[in-house]
C-alpha cells in the first residue's frame, strides 16, 4: 500500500485491543531476516511491513506488477506523530543514546505543536531492567511506542515483549531515525532522495556500510534472474 494508506492502517491500529507492529523491509533485510528463526517469526506475524528501500519497491513492480511507493522510516514516523496530534494519542521514545532521545524530544515538541510525549528511556537498558521500563511504558498510557534500538533488536524486543504492553496500541521500529531527526546524522539532500539515491550518499558518506550493502548486487542479480524465469513459464 501507498503512504496514505499506510497512515490510514495506523490510524486504524489506534482502535485495536493489542499492540501492533510496523516494521521496515528492504533489500539487505530479504537476505538477513530468513537467517534467523526469530527475526523471521516477528516479521511474518508483523502487522504492517513498509517498503524502506527502493529495491523492494521495484522488485515488487517487475515481479508482481504491484504499484508500490517508498515509505521511509524516518518520514513515516513523523507522520504517525502528526496523526497521535490529530488523534489525541501519546507517544513513548525507547532507544538510541540518551543525549539523542533527548534531543529527539525537544525537536519532535517544536516539529508538532500539541504532541504528548508521555515518556523516554534511552536504548541502554539492561535486561534486568527490563521490567522497570515496562512498567514505566504502561503507567505512561503510551498508545504510541517508537523503538530506536536498530534492526533485528527492535523487532525481536517487540516479539519478546508485546504481551506485557496493555495500553500501546502502534509500536513501530524506527532504527536510527531518532539520529535523523536531532542531526546528529545527515539524510541526504533533497536531489539524491529525489532520483532515489539515498543509499548510495549514505555509503559515499560511510564506506563501512560496504559490508551491509554487498548484498544489493545479489538482491538485483535475483530480481533478474527471477523475471527471465517467470517469461520462460
Amino acid at each position: 500500500m501507498d503512504r496514505s494508506q499506510s497512515i490510514q492502517r495506523v490510524r486504524d491500529f489506534l482502535q485495536g485491543d493489542r499492540p501492533c507492529s510496523i516494521f521496515a523491509a528492504n533489500p539487505e533485510k530479504n537476505f538477513s531476516v530468513p537467517r534467523d528463526p526469530e527475526l523471521w517469526k516477528a516479521f511474518q506475524s508483523a502487522d504492517l511491513l513498509i517498503p524502506d528501500g527502493i529495491g523492494i519497491v521495484v522488485a515488487a513492480r517487475l515481479l508482481h506488477g504491484a504499484v508500490l511507493q517508498r515509505v521511509p522510516g524516518v518520514e513515516f514516523m513523523q507522520d504517525i506523530c502528526r496523526l497521535a496530534v490529530e488523534e489525541e494519542k501519546s507517544i513513548f521514545l525507547y532507544g538510541a543514546r540518551e543525549s539523542v532521545n533527548k534531543a529527539a524530544v525537544d525537536r519532535l515538541r517544536t516539529r508538532f505543536p500539541g504532541l504528548c510525549i508521555a515518556g523516554r528511556s534511552d536504548g541502554y537498558v539492561q535486561d534486568t531492567q527490563m521490567p522497570q521500563l515496562i512498567r514505566r511504558i504502561n503507567d505512561s498510557k503510551a498508545s504510541i511506542l517508537f523503538l530506536a534500538l536498530g534492526s533485528p533488536r527492535q523487532e525481536k524486543w517487540f516479539a519478546n515483549h508485546a504481551d506485557e504492553l496493555t495500553s500501546v496500541k502502534v509500536c513501530q521500529g524506527i532504527g536510527g531515525t531518532l539520529d535523523a531527526i536531532t542531526g546528529s546524522v545527515k539524510r541526504a539532500p533533497d536531489i539524491w532522495m529525489r532520483f532515489h539515491l539515498e543509499w548510495l550518499y549514505r555509503l559515499l558518506k560511510d564506506p563501512k556500510r560496504i559490508r551491509r550493502q554487498r548484498v544489493l548486487p545479489v538482491f538485483a542479480l535475483r530480481v533478474i534472474l527471477t523475471m527471465v524465469l517467470m517469461m520462460k513459464d
